[in-house]
This record gives structure tokens, C-alpha cells and sequence, in this order.
């Protein structure tokens, strides 16, 4: 896995080199810091669907929160960032499992396209870009994507009930 993993990022690292994709890639970890993207999204699906606001709002929270649950596994795993390559931007923690941009980008496509939204099919591939874009900027390995991805997916899974009504099941 280790050999796979330093593989896979030194391809992806290399497409940093190109111009445009490297502006891409910074342009989308940026908006993606914080989970920023994602939960404005939510809000601003919350101003414009006001029949589903709370589904919207709750959606958000479930963003949110497997944001913050990312970063609570960072502080027990601790593994260090990729050093073979200097990164193509700044980050806010030295930790790199698991991926928290890959982690709210998941949420945030399983909490919103439960709701279906008027352009719901940009959503995934943006979700994907920004979950590629922390390889090619150096700052990931490919399993620690993988794992966030995987983390904000079942949050937000394990959310759906109560975000689409309001209620947790039992």
C-alpha cells in the first residue's frame, strides 16, 4: 500500500507542473479550506429552497460535522503530510489522515443530492476535482483521500434520516 500510495501521488504531483492545472488545483483547495465551498453551498440552497430549508440546514450541519470529525482522526493518526515534493499551497495543519477537503466534498455530495437540487449532476465531479486537486498539489496521499471521502460519505449516510426529516430513527 505504501509503495502504491507514493506512486500514485508522484503522478499526480507531476500534473502540478503544468500551469493551468496547478492554478486549478490551489484555486480548489482554497475554496475547499474549511469545507468553506460546501457549506456555503448548503446555505445558499437553504436561502434559495425555503420549502426545504431545514433539510438544507441540517445537510450543512452534517457537512460541518464530518468536517470536525476529520479532524478529530488527524489528531489521533498524526500521520505527517508528503515531503518528497514541496506542496503547491499552504495548510492550515501539519497532519495529513484524513483528508479533510475529501472528507466535507463527500458529505456534501451525499447530503445535498439526497435533496436533489437544480444542478445536482455538478456536484459529484466538483466533489471529485477538489478530492484530486489535494494530490496534485502535493499535500495528500491517495489513501488519506480515500479515507476522508469514505468518512464524509457515511456521515452524511448516517444523517440522512434526520436531515431529510427532521428526526434521527432508532
Amino acid at each position: 500500500m505504501y509503495d502504491m500510495d507514493h506512486r500514485l501521488l508522484s503522478a499526480l504531483r507531476d500534473c502540478g507542473t503544468d500551469p493551468r492545472v496547478a492554478t486549478a488545483a490551489r484555486a480548489l483547495s482554497w475554496s475547499g479550506e474549511h469545507g468553506a465551498l460546501w457549506i456555503a453551498a448548503g446555505l445558499v440552497g437553504a436561502a434559495a429552497d425555503r420549502e426545504r430549508r431545514g433539510a438544507w440546514l441540517r445537510g450543512t450541519a452534517l457537512t460541518a460535522a464530518a468536517h470536525l470529525a476529520s479532524m478529530g482522526v488527524k489528531r489521533i493518526v498524526r500521520r505527517p503530510r508528503p515531503g518528497s515534493a514541496e506542496p503547491l499551497v499552504r495548510t492550515v495543519g501539519r497532519h495529513s489522515f484524513p483528508s479533510s477537503h475529501a472528507t466535507s466534498a463527500a458529505a456534501a455530495t451525499v447530503a445535498y443530492g439526497a435533496l436533489r437540487p437544480a444542478g445536482a449532476r455538478l456536484v459529484p465531479p466538483l466533489a471529485a476535482a477538489m478530492c484530486v486537486s489535494r494530490m496534485v498539489v502535493g499535500v495528500h496521499y491517495p489513501s488519506d483521500v480515500a479515507a476522508g471521502a469514505a468518512l464524509g460519505a457515511l456521515t452524511a449516510r448516517a444523517g440522512a434520516a434526520w436531515m431529510m426529516g427532521g428526526r434521527v430513527d432508532a
